[in-house]
């Protein structure tokens, strides 16, 4: 709300307005307002508050509708941070933004308009709907169960709601079907019927309608088990199938001090091109039924990695053009694992560590976290597109295959397995190389097209090479080794942790830029004021350059538990120690303002 107009009654935006453009009045039209403002309107007559209002507070609304039976007024909204919103809309409302995101505080600083603050008629986590889709109050004949009940969505997970309202109160609210659409709106067909807009932005694309579900539909064939998934030569093992092929990245993501191994199974399908589009912005491109998978363990002897025992395996699965979290958790006996419920969960394990004063019994209780399948596609997001370890940065290194090392840019190369626009990089290398020899932009461009290239923009030719050696692609370098530079690890460990959602359209409200290719000056970083919290502290920035206790980053990162502002926000319940020093030592070493 960079305009401030959530809560500025003096403008027309953020609110649900209510005009008659059947019966202009003259007075407007002369001002180019072809309407009425009706004498009714809650604000008529006040100053300072634009007459047309009939309620306040919104976002960014995405869709409206008027139940044609009882003229209540429905509005789904999407959410900044971490709720997404609906509103049964009353004349004269305030629904709160940006001082509130739905139910939540938001800008606890910002002042809240005239009137009270109403809460949503219903609320969802970004765990289970990231951009709501309003709808229709459906009166059809082929849904009975439905009838009199606002039909409304989510772009992003597919999913479809229905709620109904007596007026004063909702009475009921159920999910009614997970879909792969990417739901841009709802309809009522001539015969009073629901029809649902998938947008995806490809051939599959279309109005669809809903049907209730069969009693005879055969449960999910989706693997229950680790067993059942075909992926494993010997799950007791941990041993992969040939055909899966393990990597590794620079910068790992904090997961509570956890070990982990990745892989990445492609079928082979006859003549259906299965290649790995490689890009140097974000994450990697993958086919259809892609797997990835990342397996979690815990050590519970302290330094003794025969103790280490598998918690979790996650899958992250693309079908139908939609990618999708699972979680398995891992039986005791360290044989199989079974799928997580739809809605996650939490579990406690026991780790032996070094006896000490903090740990008498050489005993540490540790909560480990199961993720719902929506929470996996808050930080797999369509900002990051989708994918966060297979990335230029990321994987630029070399792996151990088992004894045999080498760079997993040159094995992906080897197998067939990359699809690159071979021309395109090439191209940009040559700008590089002609930009140190000391060419201005406009020489090196001149001499680009002299050579028949297109200036470096994305060409039809495609190659299963690179073209460069690993040597002239971009890497970040490992956050925990003191042998690269300060700035240069605590911008890998941020990008890791951080730039998921504090990116541009990432979803992060500090406005922030925290990739590692964004300038240090360009971040949104030094010497600025928090938006949001400040947690008592004096002075507070989020980098306080020279002054650690005044940095909002450092305490965010340095707590966790509810209400502590702790970031990330999902997947971590123990503080990162070994990057909280380094980011400390860092802001240290900055020079005061």
């Amino acid at each position: 709300d960079t305009n401030m107009r959530g809560q500025d009654l003096t403008q027309l935006t953020a609110k649900v307005l209510r005009i008659d453009v059947d019966h202009p009045d003259p007075e407007l039209v002369k001002s180019g307002r072809h309407y009425r403002v009706p004498a009714d309107n809650p604000f008529v007559g006040q100053k300072e508050i634009v007459p047309e209002t009939w309620a306040y507070g919104l976002r960014n609304p995405w869709r409206i509708t008027v139940d044609p039976r009882t003229g209540h007024v429905w509005v789904a909204q999407n959410g900044q941070d971490l709720w997404e919103q609906v509103y049964f809309v009353r004349k004269g409302d305030n629904y709160g933004w940006s001082t509130y995101e739905g139910s939540h505080v938001f800008y606890a600083d910002r002042k809240l308009g005239p009137h009270p603050h109403v809460l949503p008629t219903a609320e969802h986590h970004h765990t289970e709907a990231r951009s709501l889709t309003g709808g229709v109050v459906y009166y059809g004949s082929k849904l009975p169960e439905l009838v009199g009940a606002y039909i409304y969505g989510d772009y992003s997970t597919g999913r479809i709601w229905a709620i109904k309202h007596d007026g004063t109160k909702a009475t009921w609210h159920k999910l009614i079907a997970d879909t792969s659409f990417a739901i841009s709106g709802f309809g009522i067909d001539s015969r009073g019927e629901l029809l649902v807009a998938d947008h995806r932005g490809d051939e599959q694309g279309a109005l669809y309608y809903l049907e209730p579900t069969p009693a005879d539909v055969l449960p999910s064939k989706f693997p229950r088990k680790l067993s059942e998934s075909g992926l494993f030569l010997d799950v007791a093992k941990h041993a992969m199938q040939p055909g899966v092929i393990p990597y590794s990245v620079n910068s790992p993501l904090w997961s509570d001090g956890a070990h982990k191994e990745r892989f990445i199974a492609i079928p082979h399908k006859e003549g259906v091109d299965m290649r790995i589009g490689f890009t140097t912005n974000r994450g990697w491109n993958f086919p259809d039924e892609t797997v990835l998978v990342k397996s979690f363990a815990l050590e519970t002897t302290a330094g003794d990695r025969t103790s280490r025992r598998w918690i979790e395996t996650r899958f992250l699965t693309r079908q139908q053009g939609e990618w999708a979290g699972y979680s398995y958790v891992w039986n005791d006996e360290q044989t199989d694992a079974e799928l997580v419920p739809a809605e996650g969960l939490d579990r406690e394990y026991e780790i032996r560590v070094p006896r000490s004063r903090e740990y008498p019994d050489a005993l540490k209780r540790q909560t480990w976290h199961y993720p719902s399948r929506t929470e996996c596609m808050v930080c797999h997001s369509r900002a990051a597109n989708w994918v966060l370890g297979l990335t230029e940065l990321q994987m630029n290194r070399e792996h151990d295959y088992g004894g045999v090392t080498d760079h997993q840019f040159r094995v992906l190369e080897h197998l067939g397995m990359l699809k690159s626009g071979y021309e395109a990089d090439a191209v940009n290398f040559l700008k590089e190389d002609l930009k140190k020899e000391g060419l201005s932009e406009d020489e090196v461009n001149k001499q680009v097209k002299q050579m028949g290239h297109k200036g470096g923009q994305r060409s039809a030719r495609e190659s299963s090479m690179l073209s460069g050696p690993p040597s002239r692609y971009r890497n970040l370098p490992d956050p925990y080794a003191a042998a690269a530079p300060l700035e240069s690890r605590v911008k890998s460990y941020l990008h890791a942790n951080c730039s998921i959602c504090h990116v541009e359209a990432g979803g992060g409200n500090a406005q922030m830029q925290l990739e590692y290719t964004t300038e240090l000056s360009k971040m949104g970083l030094l010497d600025v004021a928090p938006l949001h919290h400040k947690f008592g502290l004096t002075d507070p920035k989020l980098i306080a350059p020279g002054h650690p206790e005044r940095s909002v980053l450092l305490h965010r990162l340095s707590h966790r538990g509810l209400n502590s502002g702790q970031m990330p926000q999902l997947a971590t319940n123990i503080v990162d120690e070994a990057a909280v020093k380094l980011v400390e030592e860092w802001i240290r070493s900055l020079k005061v303002q």
